[in-house]
């Protein structure tokens, strides 16, 4: 197996790989695409809308905002997340106050909701683990490949920012290690 890395920053990471099977170099995508566990809003309580827009659809949007995502978590982990605006201004993803300093948003640019003068928007949104395979908002990043030629890969892997592009494979290679692991603990 041969591997030679072309690009490597925190949001984006290509590389070639060699000398490996289509069905490795798949469960490699897979893994890292449904597999690894990453902070989203996954609940969220409102105190006041007097926006136009349905609560649910902000919730969804909030949902899709990516939170970073700090090693030493687990499941039972619950990071509550406050908001609260009033028009007339347009609600950014940086508006929403995480109650640990570590897990916060990742991107504090991107738009949630415009309100008009005289609206409120105040609410409490729940943060907690998941992966991808449950639902999209914990995917934490794309990763693909082309195949150029018979038995070499190249890999495409983008963060969406909850953790790095070498945070994202080390997690997958660590996933693919201990279930691979565990198959043969089972088999023996």
């Amino acid at each position: 197996m041969k591997l030679t890395v072309t690009e490597n920053t925190p949001r984006a990471l290509r590389f070639k790989l060699e000398g490996v099977s289509i069905g490795f170099a798949n469960a490699v995508r897979r893994v890292a695409i449904n597999s690894i566990e990453c902070f989203a809003i996954d609940s969220v309580t409102f105190y006041e809308n007097s926006s136009a827009i349905f609560d649910e659809y902000i919730a969804h949007r909030i949902g899709l905002v990516p939170i970073t995502t700090p090693n030493g978590y687990t499941k039972e982990d619950q990071i509550l997340f406050k908001l609260e605006a009033e028009g007339p201004c347009t609600v950014y993803s940086k508006d929403l106050e995480s109650n640990d300093k570590e897990v916060k948003v990742a991107n504090e640019k991107i738009p949630i909701i415009k309100l008009a003068s005289g609206q409120k928007l105040r609410l409490d949104g729940k943060a907690a683990l998941g992966t991808a395979s449950r639902s999209s908002k914990f995917q934490p990043g794309l990763v693909t490949y082309k195949m150029p030629e018979e038995g070499v890969f190249e890999f495409q892997v983008e963060s969406f920012g909850q953790m790095s592009s070498n945070e994202i494979i080390a997690k997958t290679l660590s996933i693919i290690t201990n279930d691979v692991k565990e198959v043969r603990k089972k088999l023996e």
